[in-house]
């Protein structure tokens, strides 16, 4: 049997991509804070206003490294956004645009 934890995670599909697919690209979250510093993560900080945006309850970092495609029926909610720029670089950055 394969349990897993809600997580958050980042939507980085396009609004409009109209696949004909059932699902989304994120990107993974995570609260393990060793593994910021690398130009295709963002870190998010309790301390930063970009935290309050983003919904999130700890420090993170966003991984656009780290990407999955999942089934729309597994998201739960919406809990915040991050700025489109810092998402941008980053992918920029993992996918060498």
């Amino acid at each position: 049997m394969i349990s897993a934890k809600t997580r958050p995670a980042l939507i980085v599909q396009a609004d409009n991509l109209q696949t004909g697919l059932p699902q989304i690209i994120i990107a993974m979250i995570t609260s393990q804070m060793f593994r910021a510093g690398h130009p295709s993560r963002i870190t998010i900080l309790l301390s930063s206003s970009e935290r309050q945006q983003s919904g999130l309850l700890s420090d993170s970092v966003v991984m656009t490294d780290n990407l999955a495609t999942i089934t729309t029926s597994a998201i739960y909610q919406a809990i915040g956004s991050l700025s489109t720029a810092n998402v941008d670089e980053a992918l920029k950055n993992t996918l060498g645009l």
